[in-house]
């Protein structure tokens, strides 16, 4: 009997790098908080799809929600641009690209659910990272807050802090496109400059004030009639007395909030908001999924009109994700903070 012999070329294992959470921050996040791991992927079976994250994203929501939605030895959680490098779902080619909450890691083999095509015509000299920022969670965040949450019309004033940030900044512009007046509260002269440069009426660097009730006052004698709220604490003490009556408050983060040992106490202003009649929601971007494909039309709509700007804090190379992160959460910053692989 003749000897065959099958030599079948093998496939060429890929090999992954991630991000794992060793332990829950406790305080400010360390660098010993993270350990870099190396994973074989297997290949992906039908219905699945290989990625290779091209950009990532680190957000200050990863601090609070690492503790109630992770444990300890899970690969960091995060939302990633990526090409498809192997396919077994028709609907996803190989070398496209897709967003999704792969987490933090250079590659990964998972099933189609959860993730999302990148616009069909998005424009070639636009890179791809904004798909996590402005044209992404962040504009759509921004957005969201203003319209649906906080029903913004022309002509009123709104308030926004961490203005310099990935949401804020578009938060301001965005008030501006819909004819209202922007008072923005930043960090830094930098910052601070950067929202003159964006269009915003008048702006507050929060750490070199003499006082915040003062220079909040003098930024609009008239008060607020909007509030998007993006740090809380001491902030949000002195910034509700200054609200109009039925004034709306949109709570969108409490960045100010997500290191502290010890949960914060006080002063409260449940008075405050008995006698002016406001109204503060919180929210979430993903309550309203059902409107991401036309909202994202109209932000890239604003970008290429030249009404909406998008900065980026791009950090090189994934090894560098925690020290992103925390400096991210240090407000190291200016607009989104984004990893290129």
């Amino acid at each position: 009997m003749e000897n065959v012999s099958c030599c079948s070329k093998k496939r060429k294992m890929v090999q992954a790098k991630t991000w794992t959470l060793t332990k829950h921050f406790d305080g400010f996040p360390k660098k010993s908080d993270f350990e870099l791991k190396l994973e074989q992927l297997p290949e992906p079976k039908d219905g699945e799809v290989m990625l290779e994250a091209v950009f990532l994203s680190v957000d200050p929501y990863m601090r609070p929600f690492s503790r109630v939605r992770m444990n300890e030895g899970e690969v960091m959680i995060g939302a990633q641009v990526a090409k498809v490098i192997e396919s077994k779902n028709a609907a996803f080619a190989v070398g496209s690209h897709v967003m999704g909450y792969c987490g933090w890691r250079t590659h990964t083999v998972c099933a189609a659910t959860g993730l999302t095509p990148v616009m069909a015509d998005w424009p070639e000299d636009v890179s791809l990272s904004l798909a996590l920022g402005a044209i992404g969670a962040s504009g759509l965040t921004a957005l969201y807050g203003l319209e649906e949450v906080l029903g913004l019309q022309a002509g009123e004033t709104l308030l926004v802090n961490a203005a310099s940030g990935a949401v804020g900044s578009v938060v301001g512009q965005i008030a501006k496109i819909k004819g209202c007046r922007v008072v923005g509260s930043a960090g830094s002269d930098a910052k601070v400059a950067f929202l003159k440069e964006l269009g915003f009426d008048r702006t507050i660097n929060y750490k070199t004030v003499g006082s915040l009730d003062q220079a909040l006052r003098e930024a609009a004698p008239e008060g607020y009639d909007c509030y998007f709220e993006n740090v809380g604490g001491p902030f949000s003490s002195v910034a509700l007395p200054l609200m109009n009556d039925f004034g709306r408050i949109a709570v969108c983060g409490g960045i100010s909030l997500y290191n502290d040992t010890t949960p914060q106490t006080g002063p409260y202003q449940h008075l405050t908001i008995i006698y002016k009649q406001l109204k503060m929601e919180g929210f979430l971007v993903t309550r309203f999924e059902h409107k991401h494909p036309e909202s994202l039309k109209r932000l890239m709509a604003w970008m290429k009109e030249g009404k909406l700007q998008c900065r980026e804090h791009i950090t090189e190379g994934f090894d560098n994700m925690p020290a992103a992160f925390m400096g991210l959460l240090q407000g190291e910053n200016t607009g989104k903070a984004i990893i290129k692989v």
